[in-house]
């Protein structure tokens, strides 16, 4: 760890040094965080963001949003299987039920389970930015983020243009894409479609993904009207995803669905956006493929809200507050018929004192839930501006999760649910310091959670079943690393990236037999990446990941891309696990040896 450190202090420093000499290549100063209510340009937030632009996409070596999110640290996607068709999203050693994921802010949580939080990832091509915030945001967007949330940040538009994708390559990948945008008089509009499909890297891992998305603008001269809409459909073979490795005939089928409308109403001082939306996702498993009858659940669950987010500017600095209101069906042949009614509360205020070099911005969430009650959750963030580009930080709040349908109510012959669960609940802190110039940015922070009442599925005797229980108290403590160095070559832009975290879990006083999510978290992780181009119409992208989990195992993997520009063509070329690098991320599901992704796009312009 000492070794890591000392690299990113002297990264830290030749960038510094090379600051005059370098053109401009970046322009996060300008990006303006839209997941809060009170919007800040990205270096003045005190909390620690992470920003993936469109253009670091393009330059990710990514294929989809699950091996993009991997490249980030203090981010730990575990992976079933290929293409993101089922994946599990962590954030500093978090479970997958404590992540929350939004799509331009709205939150796609599930109350069946977190293990369907990456369903509603969208296509890369619909992508302008991600928002990745790390610590506790329960006070931001009430329960959910428990360690942190990311949101999706949709394009507004792509003027008027068509491009169409056509990919191939290992294991019989065959995917195929359309996206259309429309810049008419008074409305604007973007149209999406996508089909993925392969036979499977092993037996019954098969799968095939469609994806559509519109995104439209409507009277655009007036009053804007936006519009999000968006499908995805999943099936795959399930070979040892759930239950034991050996289960080697699972099979599933997910369907995701989002609707939102929204608009703006804006004074000098005042800012208010409504919104409504319906989101509903629908799960299939069958524990057998072709024997339905042996074993079959179906989850369907829906939600429909309204909220309303505002902020007012006054000499007293910008007070940000909201009111999100929810309704939850669900209607499963396991877990039951089940309804719930939610109402969130936000209420936050930014102090700007000394010159405008200290902000204060206190705040708290009250929720209810027509389960489980009223609970309260405050915070505060503050930060102090050392000098134009460098920034001390720290916050601190209290974070909660209530458990989820599975966590009740699940039932099978190997497991329990407890309808009578408590939320979980946790207090966090972090320290930090980032530096923000035109070349080069970084950030350093440290954080420690203390946790209580976590879920767990225990049993005293082998033989017994799986009892969902609060039995677990777990402190959570590391440090996370960022920096992105930009320059030119020649006239053209690179990029060197560099992430590290350490994390170390201290489970407190658990007394039993056999756990069922003992804690694997990655105590090190690093991720890099190298953009380059040294010719006027190729890039290249190397990407190299390292990770250390707490049971001890470790493991390299590297990715490399190359995209070559002729007219309005473009070929790609993506190898993943390059040096064919053996390692699972989840339930001993062994991931892919090297493979391989040929593509060509077409921009009709």
């Amino acid at each position: 760890m000492k070794h890591i450190i000392l690299f990113a202090v002297l990264v830290f420093s030749l960038a510094v040094n090379a600051q005059n000499k370098l053109q401009d290549t970046t322009a996060l100063s300008e990006v303006i965080i839209s997941s809060t209510r009170i919007n800040l340009p990205f270096p003045e937030n005190s909390r620690t963001i992470s920003i993936i632009s469109a253009v670091e996409i393009k330059n990710s070596a990514a294929t989809n949003l699950v091996e993009l999110l991997q490249q980030e640290a203090g981010v730990d996607i575990r992976r079933r299987g290929t293409a993101g068709m089922q994946a599990d999203l962590y954030i500093r050693g978090g479970s997958f039920d404590q992540t929350l994921v939004l799509i331009d802010g709205i939150k796609m949580d599930d109350a069946q389970t977190g293990h369907h939080t990456m369903n509603a990832a969208l296509p890369l091509e619909v992508i302008e930015r991600i928002e990745i915030i790390k610590g506790p945001a329960a006070r931001v967007f009430g329960q959910n983020a428990f360690t942190g949330a990311i949101n999706i940040v949709t394009k507004k538009n792509t003027d008027d243009a068509v491009s169409a994708n056509l990919e191939a390559g290992s294991f019989h990948q065959l995917n195929a894409s359309v996206t259309v945008g429309a810049d008419l008089e008074n409305s604007s509009h973007i149209i999406h479609a996508s089909r993925n499909t392969s036979e499977g890297y092993r037996y019954n891992t098969d799968y095939d993904n469609q994806n559509y998305f519109v995104k439209s603008t409507f009277n655009k001269k007036a009053k804007p009207i936006e519009m999000i809409s968006s499908f995805s459909e999943r099936k795959f073979g399930a070979n040892g995803f759930y239950a034991n490795p050996s289960a080697v005939n699972q099979y599933e089928e997910t369907q995701n669905s989002l609707i939102s409308f929204s608009t703006q109403f804006a004074t000098e001082k005042l800012s208010i956006k409504p919104r409504v939306y319906w989101k509903r996702n629908q799960d299939m498993y069958l524990y057998i493929r072709n024997n339905p009858p042996a074993y079959r659940n179906l989850h369907i669950t829906d939600k429909m809200g309204a909220e309303v987010n505002a902020s007012y500017n006054s000499s007293l600095g910008v007070t940000g507050f909201g009111v999100d209101i929810s309704k939850i069906y669900m209607r499963s042949n396991n877990l039951g018929d089940r309804n719930r009614f939610m109402t969130n509360l936000f209420l936050e205020h930014l102090f700007k004192l000394a010159d405008n070099k200290l902000d204060i911005t206190p705040g708290v969430a009250v929720t209810y839930f027509s389960d489980f009650k009223f609970h309260a959750f405050p915070g505060i963030d503050i930060g102090y501006r050392l000098t134009d580009n460098l920034k001390a930080y720290g916050n601190m709040g209290y974070t909660y999760r209530i458990p989820t349908y599975t966590d009740l109510y699940y039932n099978d012959p190997s497991t329990a649910g407890d309808p009578n669960l408590d939320p979980e609940e946790a207090f966090s802190q972090e320290v930090g310091i980032k530096y923000f110039s035109p070349k080069f940015t970084t950030t350093l922070a440290v954080f420690n959670r203390d946790a209580s009442k976590l879920i767990d599925f225990v049993k005293a005797n082998e033989a017994d079943k799986w009892q969902a229980t609060n039995i677990r108290d777990l402190n959570t403590k590391g440090v996370e690393f960022n920096s992105s160095y930009g320059f030119k070559i020649n006239g053209f832009n690179q990029q060197l990236a560099l992430g590290y975290t350490f994390l170390e879990d201290e489970v407190k006083s658990l007394n039993v037999n056999f756990s069922r999510y003992a804690i694997n978290s990655l105590k090190q992780q690093v991720t890099s990446r190298f953009s380059t181009q040294l010719f006027k119409n190729i890039r290249q992208n190397i990407v190299y990941k390292y990770a250390e989990r707490t049971n001890g195992e470790s493991y390299n993997v590297w990715d490399a891309s190359v995209i070559v520009s002729v007219s309005q063509f473009e070929f790609t070329a993506t190898a993943n696990n390059i040096f064919s690098a053996e390692y699972t991320e989840t339930n001993l599901v062994p991931m892919p040896k090297s493979n391989v992704l040929f593509g060509l796009r077409y921009n009709f312009n």
